[in-house]
């Protein structure tokens, strides 16, 4: 359900479009000018603004620079009239979102445009207070990180998490957004090694209708959408060559370009990077820019690996466990201090990502109220071996079991595996000639 706010002098097709909206689940309120409409996002925060162009006094023109203004964030679709389209591309490029006609094709077309806008929101909606766990629960280690990030965020310089694969950067990222000047706006990820280079800079800067074959309207990128917010690029040592080139002039000018547009938008975010490969290295190696590695490395911090904050691995497991049932809709079992002291005592080359692999496994595979060391075995599929070993768990047999897995469920497309997995296409590759797969 969105909170959307309608603003139309027409009663009649004010009414209609907020009918059409509540009988699709979605809170509609109406306002008949302008200055209502500014009033009324004083008063409360709305998920999209459907205002009209032509109206008396504060024109639809004025809320929507308003709007830009005061809740840069908030999708904007104008409504025109019929053979005023030039009005709305103008509107377009001031900041609105999309726009509809007067009279209205259908109700089902502008069902279909509010919740495309409204699952694009829910896909960088700033995370809550709530909904994620804590950095840490004390470990040394994690609390020097976690004071050093929060002096990172009340500034707005971009920062560079460093860190092993799995160890938490992104939720990191998150936190820092959360704790920054920016935290009313969205947060918006995109994982640099997870999509083919094309894909990934329409989905960082969106499209023109027409820009190539399969563009058959104007795709609003994550950047453009993350407006107000933060923006999180996941594995930018995964980016290519050309990719590195773009990025860098983005960050320079604070400015960009469709693909296929000559219309110039400010990316105007709070930017974030991490990585789990040595940059420097690859600098030097000549694969990444090092202009580029410098705009990004403004703060760099690292994050700390999880053999590193022991301390944390006991509680981290009973949060995980919790969350892992819950979501399985099965009670919760308990952690035995055996099974504690065997995880606290696994090195955990792939951190915190593994750790929940090994205890959502030992959730599903358990038929006991508690967890025990022999739970968290590396044992195959095969339900009916269950038992036959105690043997600690076998890293490298559960990242093999873990890619045969993700596989298997993305039907052996290796783009989606990698996604599922967390890691770049390039390691997944790795991985997939390192076990023979």
């Amino acid at each position: 359900m969105a909170s959307v706010l309608v603003v139309d002098d027409e009663e009649g097709f004010r009414s209609f479009l907020c009918e059409v909206l509540t009988d699709a689940g979605h809170d509609a309120t109406g306002v008949g000018d302008g200055g209502a409409a500014i009033a009324a996002l004083a008063r409360a925060r709305y998920d999209l603004l459907l205002t009209d162009l032509n109206m008396p006094g504060a024109d639809g023109e004025a809320v929507l620079r308003h709007a830009r203004a005061t809740r840069p964030e908030l999708p904007v679709v104008v409504i025109t009239a019929h053979g005023s389209v030039e009005r709305a591309v103008d509107a377009m490029k001031r900041g609105a979102t999309d726009f509809i006609q007067k009279p209205l094709e259908s109700p089902a077309a502008l069902r279909a445009l509010v919740t495309k806008i409204v699952q694009g929101r829910k896909e960088i909606a700033r995370p809550r207070g709530d909904e994620d766990p804590p950095l840490t629960w004390g470990a040394p280690a994690m609390t020097a990180f976690v004071s050093a990030l929060q002096r990172v965020a009340r500034t707005p310089a971009t920062a560079l998490l460093l860190g092993e694969s799995g160890s938490g950067k992104e939720l990191a990222a998150r936190a820092l957004h959360r704790w920054s000047a920016r935290s009313d706006g969205p947060f918006a990820a995109v994982n640099c090694g997870a999509l083919a280079t094309t894909v990934l800079e329409s989905e960082l800067f969106g499209h023109e209708r027409g820009a190539f074959t399969g563009a058959v309207a104007q795709h609003q990128g994550r950047l453009e959408r993350a407006r107000g917010g933060s923006f999180f690029l996941d594995e930018i040592g995964e980016l290519t060559a050309e990719l590195q080139v773009k990025l860098l002039r983005v960050l320079e000018t604070r400015s960009y370009e469709r693909v296929g547009g000559t219309t110039t938008l400010r990316a105007e975010v709070r930017w974030v990077a991490a990585t789990h490969r040595d940059l420097k290295g690859l600098v030097q190696a000549g694969n990444f820019r090092e202009d580029l590695y410098h705009r990004v490395a403004v703060v760099p911090l690292r994050v700390p690996a999880l053999r590193e904050r022991r301390e944390d691995i006991a509680p981290l497991a009973r949060h995980l466990v919790a969350e892992l049932a819950g979501a399985l809709g099965l009670p919760p079992p308990e952690l035995s201090p055996e099974a504690l002291a065997t995880l606290e005592g696994m090195p955990w080359p792939g951190n915190v990502r593994q750790l929940r692999n090994v205890l959502e496994r030992a959730v599903i595979l358990s038929d006991d109220a508690v967890l025990r060391p022999a739970d968290f075995s590396a044992e195959d599929d095969d339900l009916s071996a269950r038992g036959a070993s105690t043997s600690p768990v076998e890293l490298r047999a559960l990242e093999r079991d873990a890619i045969v897995r993700a596989l298997q469920e993305s039907g052996g497309n290796r783009r989606r595996a990698a996604e599922r997995l967390g890691i770049g296409l390039r390691t997944l590759y790795e991985k997939l000639k390192r076990y023979g797969l």
